[in-house]
C-alpha cells in the first residue's frame, strides 16, 4: 500500500490510499477521508462559502491523495474500487457539513468524468483521465438546460458536422463547477429528428472559442460550489471530440444516472448522520425550563426516529451500491435511494434546525447552512417525483 503522506500534513498522521476493494480497504478509506476532511476542509470551509468556490489546490491534494480516481483503473492513476467506495467517498463528505465542497467533488468523480471513463477512446483517455484523476483538470458535465431537466430529450442544444468539426449552438443552466472547469462533458442533438437516439456527448475544453460562461449563479445552498449559466455560439469542437459513438449519448446519460444518484443519497445520508450528531450536542447542553433539552421525551424520541430512519437510507444506499459493484440491474434500487435520502436528509433538517431553537436560525450555526444545503437534494440528480415513477414502473 503505497504511503500518500503529503508534504504539508503535520507528521503526527497520515493520509493512506487503499488500491483494493476490501472491507479492510473499505475501513481504511474511512478513516482516511475522515481524517482529511477534519484537518484540510473544516478549518477552511466557512471562507470557501464566501469567496463561492473550492480552491483548485484542494482538489489537487484530493487528486494527489487518490480520492479522485477510486473507481477508475489502476493504469491511469486510479484505484480500481467499485460502487461502495463512491458511496463511502460520498457520505464522508457529506459529513463534512459543507455541501457546496462535497458536490464540487462529487460532480467530478461520479457525475461527470465517468462519461470519459466509460465511453473515451484509447486517445482521449490518455489524454484526459490521468490529469482528471490527479485534480490538475477539473470536470463538469453540461446537459441540463433551461426548458429540460430530467426530461433528458427535450434538450435543444445542437451538434451540426462541418468536416472535421461540430458546431455547437445552444444553452446549459445550472452547471455545477460551470465557471471553473477545465472540461465539459456536453450533450447536443447530433439529429434532432430521431429523439433520444440522436443525443450526443462532446468533450469541450474551456477556452474553446464559442464556449461562454453567460453567468455565475446564485444560489440558495451550495455556496462554495460554483455553479453557471453556459451558452455555445458556434462553438467548433474536433469531431475527434466525440465521446463514444454518435446518437448514443441518451444512454450514456442514462447509465450515468445510476451512479450519480448512488453519490447523492449517501452525501446526503452522511449530511444527515452529521446533523443528528451536531443537534444531539447541542440538545444536552441547551437547558430550558430547567432542565437539558435532552430530558424531554418528544425530542429526544423524534431524534431516535430520525436516527434509525438515517441508518435505513445507509443500508438501502449500501444494498444499492453492492448490486452495483456485482453488475446487477438495480435502477428500482437506485431510484429508491434517490428518491428516500433525498426526502429524508430535509426532513432530518427541519427537526435538526427546530431543535436548536433561535440558534438555529442564525448564520453562526452550522445547521442554519446544513438546512439551506439539504434542499437541494430532493431535486439536483433527478426530482422525488420522477424517481417515484421509475420505481412505480418497476413493481
Amino acid at each position: 500500500m503505497k504511503d500518500l503522506t503529503p508534504d504539508y500534513v503535520t507528521p503526527d498522521y497520515d493520509y493512506v490510499t487503499p488500491t483494493t476493494t476490501t472491507c479492510d480497504t473499505l475501513r481504511l478509506l474511512r478513516e482516511t477521508l475522515r481524517r482529511f476532511v477534519e484537518n484540510e476542509i473544516l478549518p477552511r470551509g466557512s471562507a470557501w462559502e464566501q469567496q463561492g468556490f473550492v480552491p483548485r489546490e484542494v482538489l489537487r491534494k484530493m487528486g494527489s491523495l487518490g480520492f479522485l480516481g477510486l473507481r477508475y483503473p489502476e493504469r491511469y492513476g486510479g484505484s480500481g474500487l467499485d460502487a461502495r467506495a463512491t458511496a463511502l467517498l460520498a457520505e464522508e463528505l457529506g459529513r463534512s457539513s459543507f455541501g457546496g465542497f462535497a458536490v464540487t467533488v462529487l460532480v467530478h468523480t461520479d457525475m461527470a468524468s465517468p462519461h470519459l471513463a466509460h465511453a473515451g477512446s484509447p486517445a482521449q483517455l490518455d489524454g484526459y483521465l490521468p490529469a482528471v484523476i490527479a485534480g490538475e483538470k477539473i470536470t463538469a458535465v453540461a446537459v441540463t438546460e433551461p426548458d429540460a431537466g430530467s426530461d433528458v430529450r427535450s434538450i435543444r442544444t445542437t451538434a451540426r458536422r462541418e468536416g472535421g468539426e461540430y458546431v455547437l449552438n445552444g444553452a446549459k443552466m445550472y452547471i455545477t463547477n460551470g465557471v471553473h472547469a477545465d472540461l465539459y462533458f456536453v450533450a447536443a442533438k447530433t439529429d434532432a429528428a430521431a429523439g433520444s437516439k440522436g443525443i450526443s456527448m462532446f468533450i469541450v475544453e474551456k477556452g474553446t472559442p464559442g464556449l461562454l460562461v453567460a453567468r455565475p449563479l446564485d444560489k440558495l445552498g451550495w455556496r462554495s460550489s460554483d455553479t453557471a449559466e453556459l451558452a455555445f455560439q458556434d462553438c467548433r469542437v474536433p469531431a475527434a471530440n466525440l465521446l463514444g459513438e454518435e446518437g448514443r449519448g441518451f444512454y450514456a446519460i442514462m447509465r450515468n444516472f445510476q451512479n450519480e444518484r448512488i453519490a447523492l443519497g449517501s452525501m446526503a445520508m452522511g449530511e444527515a448522520a452529521k446533523a443528528l450528531e451536531i443537534t444531539l450536542e447541542y440538545v444536552k447542553t441547551r437547558k430550558a425550563f430547567g432542565a437539558a433539552l435532552w430530558n424531554k421525551q418528544a425530542i429526544r424520541q423524534r431524534l431516535a426516529m430520525l436516527a434509525a430512519q438515517v441508518e435505513a437510507g445507509r443500508q438501502l444506499v449500501t444494498h444499492a451500491a453492492s448490486l452495483d459493484a456485482e453488475g446487477r440491474d438495480c435502477v428500482k434500487e437506485v431510484s429508491m435511494v434517490k428518491a428516500y435520502c433525498g426526502e429524508l436528509v430535509n426532513r432530518v433538517m427541519y427537526d435538526c434546525t427546530q431543535f436548536h431553537g433561535g440558534f438555529g436560525y442564525m448564520r453562526e450555526a452550522p445547521i442554519e447552512r446544513m438546512f439551506r444545503d439539504a434542499r437541494v437534494q430532493s431535486i439536483g440528480g433527478g426530482a422525488t417525483e420522477v424517481m417515484l415513477e421509475e420505481i412505480a414502473k418497476r413493481l
